[in-house]
């Protein structure tokens, strides 16, 4: 399977390791650690050593209960670290669901729209869309997510039922409305959104069940890195959970990160891209070790 982006053909025989950079102050957990251009900058290239496949930029925290930040605020943290990115030889995506923003990283490179929104947000009265910025690049990468509500109100009220038939049927009729837009199903990626308005279970149930996802034919990307869940169920306590740190959650990070990847996940979207892609190169030879007897 290959997934086709502005610049790139990601060749997804082996799975890609998306390394996160958050150029922000409130992230839910690195918030402030990369905020300086500067600093996005380096940790760009410390990611690429470390073995990242794709960077991942973002400027705007989508924590649960996150204020929406200015347009122009999020343009002026993100253009300059996309525009260093984009010379460093690998894929680059753009965490953003606005429009404005989008089309002008597009004009600078990136390769990928990762968009938490899957391109449904659209300011009043604006004509500019993300479903018409995609659909009027030739190749540009799209990442569809599936997000219950929105970043200030997704845990207050998570979803109800059968999350993972509801999030087939989100993803599988938002790629398609995109294929009508003339978005060839090449440049297409699907993510299920752990975290995004979701109970501690239903995010078990989306893994568990991760397979459905793999046969609607896209890729498919998983981003468990450091997620409260998994704090959920690896503390002694609910009050426990509440204070693990990013150390406490690097073992149930990576673990999920495996999991995904066993059950057909094409990307995983990462803080600790080393131990992650140390913990794949396990998986591989594993999987190499069974296809040789």
């Amino acid at each position: 399977m290959l997934w086709q982006t502005s610049r790139f053909a990601i060749d997804l025989t082996r799975p890609k390791v998306m390394g996160i950079v958050n150029v922000t102050p409130d992230s839910f957990s690195d918030g402030g650690q990369h905020a300086s251009h500067k600093a996005a900058m380096a940790h760009c290239e410390q990611l690429l050593a470390d073995g990242a496949d794709i960077l991942d930029i973002g400027g705007e925290s989508t924590r649960p209960g996150a204020p929406a930040l200015s347009l122009e605020d999020e343009l002026a943290r993100v253009l300059p670290v996309v525009r260093h990115a984009v010379t460093l030889g690998v894929p680059v995506s753009v965490d953003t669901y606005k429009p404005q923003v989008m089309h002008a990283v597009l004009d600078l490179g990136a390769d990928i729209i990762n968009d938490v929104w899957a391109l449904r947000w659209q300011a009043n009265g604006d004509a500019l869309s993300g479903r018409s910025v995609v659909a009027a690049h030739p190749a540009c990468g799209v990442c569809l997510m599936h997000m219950h509500r929105e970043p200030k109100t997704m845990q207050v009220a998570p979803m109800e039922g059968d999350a993972v038939a509801q999030v087939l049927s989100f993803l599988e009729l938002l790629a398609q409305d995109l294929r009508g837009l003339g978005v060839k199903k090449a440049r297409i990626c699907i993510d299920p959104g752990i975290g995004f308005g979701k109970t501690v279970q239903q995010n078990f149930s989306l893994l568990a069940q991760q397979a459905k996802l793999v046969q609607l034919g896209y890729p498919v990307l998983a981003g468990w890195s450091r997620k409260s869940s998994l704090a959920a169920v690896t503390a002694r306590s609910l009050a426990q959970a509440a204070t693990l740190d990013n150390r406490d959650r690097l073992v149930p990070s990576t673990t999920a990160a495996v999991l995904a990847v066993q059950r057909g996940a094409h990307i995983v979207r990462v803080h600790d891209v080393r131990e992650t892609v140390q913990a794949l190169r396990v998986l591989a030879a594993v999987q190499g070790a069974e296809c040789s007897d």
